[in-house]
């Protein structure tokens, strides 16, 4: 029982950084554990001392497991694997033994790589043990603690470590000497997802006009705020409909209606919708787009359409340019173009329906958002709190009640700006907005093109499809080199230093 059930793998080649894409400098971050993996005495005869262990926290799907494999493939070291959960027993005593059992197998095959998923079901921040398993969590960690500290730089063991939530972890967990190194892998820019996509379609038998390059330049500008598992699941659901299908390849549209399923969900041919609630679909979705269309720091539409789904009556996608700064006018004009639907069921029917739940949800957030965090409110004043305390029915709010009825006034008088000037809009281009209604409701899909066909191109100079990946390809400008090195000197030392890595 003490035994613990970590897995050994002694052949990780087939897994290597070649085939992690989107998280390039987490594994410059890593490159150093590999080197010295393989070449330990070169940092022990300068004295150099090389990190214990790197955590490795990101949300789920951005390849944490999978980086941790590839770095043992890179080593060529074994590569053992157990996860948090399975320290943790009933019995007093197992999760401790089960600890040194891992170090103990690990320091007999040294050098090798101990990689510990889902890390913070046993280094959890230790409370006051007042139950027998919170009693017995806090033994299991501080045995974690105490092996972590045992072995020296001569051991030559890398202990590498994921997890979802790193901020619950232990603070002695996280400390230089044990985690040194904190890799952080967020979701992958459009650039990333482009190599993220290369990767998983190079395996798939294409159609011979499609061009490699090309495809994952179209896929990642489709999949804003995907992760690594879900774009590999966007690859396999398109080979999945061709082989359905009976086709001797995997043309553009399997990929497109692959997208599709994965924003949307599963169509839902069965439960077809009423003429009327079918109707009211349509001039929601049409009061969004155009209200995008019109507004000129909302993101342009990519694609909509009212065919039921999995997640909801019809689905939008569009293009989005993942700006990380916003100012007050283009978080405006969201929430302008998230009260689009509710506006067009008001003007077009003169009711409202429950479709516009979440878009009023969202519209709700950003406005409190902008009143309560970011300071963009010039009675409230550049003050910011933390919503997630009023969240809390323990802890009291950080202010007064008479400053929580002025941010609720000046909540509702934000969002009432945005329903009046989408009001506006909406009746202006009422011809429009019913003309794109009318074409959902005989072609129930509507893309960019035929957006442009019915309302003309975008009165502002927006960028096309692939402009801005270009742009994103050219960030290997050559620096000026600094004073006393020749020109061409510093690009050759860091090749040279890039290669040492490598070796």
């Amino acid at each position: 029982m003490n035994a613990s059930n970590a897995k050994i793998i002694k052949e990780t080649g087939n897994v290597c950084f070649k085939d992690v894409a989107g998280c390039e400098e987490a594994k410059l971050e890593v490159l150093e554990l590999v080197s010295f993996l393989k070449s330990p005495n070169q940092y022990h005869d300068l004295g150099a001392k090389i990190p214990k262990g790197a955590l490795l926290s990101g949300s789920p799907g951005t390849g944490k497991t999978l980086l941790a494999k590839a770095t043992a493939g890179e080593a060529n070291v074994p590569f053992i694997t157990v996860n948090g959960s399975e320290f943790q027993e009933v019995f007093v005593g197992v999760g401790p033994a089960r600890i040194r059992d891992v170090f103990s197998m690990a320091r007999k095959m040294a050098p090798c790589i101990v990689f510990i998923d889902e890390i913070d079901a046993v280094g959890r921040t230790r409370g006051n043990g007042s139950c027998i398993w919170q009693s017995e969590q806090e033994n299991t960690l501080n045995q974690l603690l105490v092996e972590m500290d045992g072995f020296n730089s001569s051991t030559n063991i890398v202990v590498l470590a994921s997890t979802n939530r790193a901020d619950l972890l232990d603070p002695a967990l996280r400390r230089p000497g044990r985690f040194d190194r904190h890799i952080h892998l967020g979701l992958p820019d459009l650039k990333g997802r482009a190599s993220i996509f290369k990767v998983h379609l190079r395996p798939l038998k294409l159609e011979p006009g499609l061009n490699l390059e090309e495809l994952s330049r179209k896929l990642a500008a489709q999949t804003p705020g995907f992760t690594g598992a879900e774009m590999a699941s966007v690859c396999n659901e398109a080979a999945l409909r061709a082989a359905r299908h009976l086709s001797q390849c995997i043309r553009a549209e399997h990929f497109e209606q692959a997208v599709e399923r994965v924003i949307g969900g599963l169509e839902k041919n069965t439960q077809p919708l009423q003429l009327l609630e079918k109707t009211m679909v349509a001039y929601h979705k049409a009061g969004h787009a155009v209200a995008g269309w019109f507004l000129e720091h909302a993101e342009p539409l990519l694609k909509v359409s009212i065919a039921p789904r999995g997640r909801g009556l019809g689905y939008a996608q569009y293009l989005s340019k993942e700006l990380h700064l916003l100012s007050q006018d283009q978080l405006f004009d969201r929430m302008c173009m998230m009260l689009g639907g509710r506006v067009a069921e008001q003007v077009f029917f003169r009711l409202i329906t429950t479709g516009a739940r979440d878009d009023l949800r969202k519209v709700t957030q950003t406005a409190y958002e902008q009143v309560v965090q970011f300071g963009m409110n010039k009675v409230v004043g550049q003050v910011s709190y933390d919503l997630h305390l009023q969240q809390n029915a323990v802890t009291e709010k950080p202010y007064s009640e008479s400053a929580a009825q002025l941010i609720d006034q000046e909540v509702r008088s934000l969002v009432d700006d945005a329903f009046q000037r989408t009001l506006q809009l909406v009746v202006n281009k009422k011809e429009m907005v019913e003309k794109v209604a009318k074409r959902l409701l005989e072609k129930e899909m509507l893309d960019r093109a035929d957006m442009v066909e019915l309302l003309g191109p975008r009165p502002f100079q927006e960028k096309g499809l692939y402009e801005e990946y270009g742009e994103a390809l050219d960030f290997e400008e050559e620096t000026p080199p600094p004073e006393g090195l020749k020109d061409g000197q510093k690009n050759k030392e860091d090749k040279q230093t890039k290669s040492a890595l490598y070796l």
